[in-house]
């Protein structure tokens, strides 16, 4: 089922706003409109990706970006969602995401490279850097793709932290 929440009276629903590829170490991120996700390994052509990591991609909600007035990849994200909460997410949950399927690992905790964005922003982006996920399934994502919820996620604590 796809995620959603009331915005205004209107449904809002969860998708993708954009994608990113890390293609040089410590290199802005290249934007892209459509992205190959390959089973256990990340982004086709992203450097980040690795067989058997939990961190084959990283999804950071824009809403985040707007409020400490980020652009969309400066965090290093792969995927920016839109309408998407972070908090609700726990560790095993499966998005489905166009014709792939990931499922989320671990909260992103910031690293030194937000205070070179920005100072103190590391601190700032605890507990709101996104989710860390692995692609179960490989397939293409676009930019405008839905974000559906497939599966219970395992009993633990929420990834993305409280606002």
């Amino acid at each position: 089922m796809p995620s959603s929440e009331y915005w205004g009276g209107l449904k809002k629903m969860a998708h993708v706003s954009n994608l990113f590829l890390a293609v040089e170490h410590r290199k802005p991120m290249r934007a892209v409109d459509r992205a190959i996700a390959l089973a256990d390994r990340g982004f086709e052509g992203c450097i980040h990706g690795r067989q058997g990591s939990k961190r084959q991609l990283l999804l950071v909600d824009s809403e985040t970006l707007t409020e400490f007035q980020l652009a969309p990849g400066v965090v290093r994200e792969n995927v920016t969602t839109a309408g998407l909460n972070m908090s609700e997410l726990k560790p095993g949950q499966r998005l489905v995401i166009g014709s792939a399927v990931l499922e989320v690992t671990i909260p992103c905790e910031p690293c030194f490279q937000m205070d070179d964005i920005r100072i103190g922003l590391r601190e700032a982006l605890k507990n709101r850097r996104g989710v860390l996920c692995r692609v179960i399934e490989g397939g293409q994502i676009a930019c405008g793709d839905a974000i559906e919820m497939s599966g219970a996620a395992k009993a633990s604590p929420r990834v993305g932290g409280a606002r």
